[in-house]
């Protein structure tokens, strides 16, 4: 079944719809765990399944060609294969992670030269090369090689990383188009609008990238430092001029109130590893706000996480005993406090899906903001929407 995008309802800017791959379809709005070695860190893939219920996860192209490389990841057919998930995969093409590298990379017109954090070696990426890079470990989503920008950013950097963004989106097209099928199985690329804070440089960034007629468009360049006011500025910004029939996926982002007022803007996908890692330090997410378990007050509360909450954590064990875990140093404890955390983010997203489609979203948005704040309100707990 060839990729697809089906935009089912709408309230307000948010849009619940379906993307449609050849491993599953995927019911939007959606978090995708982030799975950057081959692993969503302390879950098993069958858990992510059941009880997590996330239709589609994260790889990272920069993190898997170093290791374990893509040799290994042929002999076992790709990452599906070699992590055993069978549902959908989005690689990230590691933009993102050689522009983070400082010292250990150089830039140039035709891609980056870089130095492995792991053991020093040098490698290459070009726009070409990520796109084959992706291919060869399996994903159904493959992400265009991007130039991200910092914010704040100069701007001779930023329109650089436009125009190196655009330059790089069109190379990677044509190595086999928008839409190719390989190992028996579609693969799409998505554009990425990068620009920095830059209004006109992320409306360029926009139009050109657009212009190039991907199956699905991110926004790059944001959660990375900047304040709120600005990411939902640029966000609003570039979603309302990305084309409807089309996925957005927000990258890297973020917060459950910042999935929240994505959607509120009209944004589809997105990833972060907040979740797994507050998790694996003792903090976890509810639906009445974050939990640290480490705190003195949990050490003999009987009470679950949450009630009503279906994950493993919530279902066996008491807020003491995972307490007792993390003092202990055990490493069950990160193992229950990840799965309640994704449990959580894909929750409420599931809850989003539903506010959407029954038309009530800013009603349930008042009202998990108000709780999730400790009854601070949309006024202080949420960002406006224009």
């Amino acid at each position: 079944m060839p990729f697809d995008f089906r935009l089912e309802a709408g309230s307000g800017a948010a849009r619940a719809g379906t993307l449609v791959t050849d491993h599953g379809e995927v019911p939007t709005p959606v978090f995708m765990p982030v799975g950057t070695q081959a692993t969503v860190k302390a879950t098993l893939p069958s858990q992510l399944v059941d009880p997590i219920g996330a239709r589609i996860i994260l790889g990272n192209t920069y993190h898997l060609v170093l290791r374990p490389g893509l040799e290994l990841l042929d002999r076992f057919g790709g990452l599906h294969g070699f992590m055993r998930w069978d549902r959908p995969i989005l690689t990230d093409s590691g933009g993102y992670q050689v522009f983070s590298l400082g010292d250990l990379r150089k830039i140039d017109d035709d891609g980056v030269t870089f130095r492995s954090h792991i053991d020093g070696s040098s490698h290459r990426f070009t726009p070409e090369s990520v796109i084959e890079a992706q291919a060869r470990i399996g994903a159904d989503i493959v992400m265009s090689f991007d130039y991200c920008a910092a914010i704040p950013s100069g701007r001779e950097e930023a329109e650089r990383a436009v125009r190196l963004t655009t330059d790089w989106a069109r190379r990677g097209r044509d190595v086999y188009g928008a839409r190719f099928e390989r190992d028996g199985y579609e693969r799409v690329i998505f554009g990425i609008v990068q620009g920095a804070e830059y209004a006109d440089l992320r409306q360029r960034s926009l139009e050109e990238i657009t212009a190039l007629d991907f199956p699905g468009y991110a926004i790059g360049g944001l959660s990375v430092g900047e304040t709120k006011g600005i990411m939902w500025e640029v966000t609003e910004q570039v979603a309302g001029g990305l084309p409807e029939s089309r996925p957005r996926y927000l990258m890297g982002v973020g917060t459950p109130l910042d999935l929240v007022d994505g959607v509120a803007r009209g944004i589809d996908m997105f990833d972060c590893v907040m979740p797994t890692r507050n998790a694996r330090n003792g903090t976890v997410f509810t639906h009445n706000g974050r939990v640290v378990l480490r705190n003195a007050r949990h050490a003999g509360d009987e009470a679950p996480l949450e009630e009503g909450c279906g994950c493993l954590a919530c279902q066996s064990y008491s807020r003491a005993y995972l307490r007792h875990l993390f003092m202990a140093g055990e490493i069950l404890g990160p193992v229950l406090a990840t799965q309640h955390n994704l449990y959580f983010y894909c929750e409420i997203m599931r809850e989003m899906r539903a506010a959407i489609t029954g038309g009530e979203f800013e009603k349930w948005r008042d009202a998990f903001v108000t709780r999730y704040t400790g009854g601070e309100g949309p006024a202080q707990g949420a960002a406006p929407v224009n």
